[in-house]
């Protein structure tokens, strides 16, 4: 069976079928935020965002509460 009638027998968009994300999971930046919020659990992500600032990382803050949650 072709893509496109396999598609439509389903009722789903060819797009959708073949999306192949390309973004970047930054596990190594979760990991480090996950180390620094268990060694200091009272701190939110505002605080932690300043730490890391401090150790030289950019981030977004709008980046930085996503990978924190």
């Amino acid at each position: 069976m072709s893509q496109r009638r396999a598609c439509e027998s389903i009722g789903a968009g060819r797009s959708t079928i073949r999306y192949q994300s390309i973004a970047n999971d930054r596990a190594d930046m979760r990991l480090r935020i996950r180390d620094l919020a268990s060694s200091r659990p009272r701190y939110g992500y505002r605080r932690l965002l300043v730490l890391l600032q401090r150790e030289g990382v950019r981030l977004n803050p709008k980046l930085m509460h996503r990978l924190y949650r």
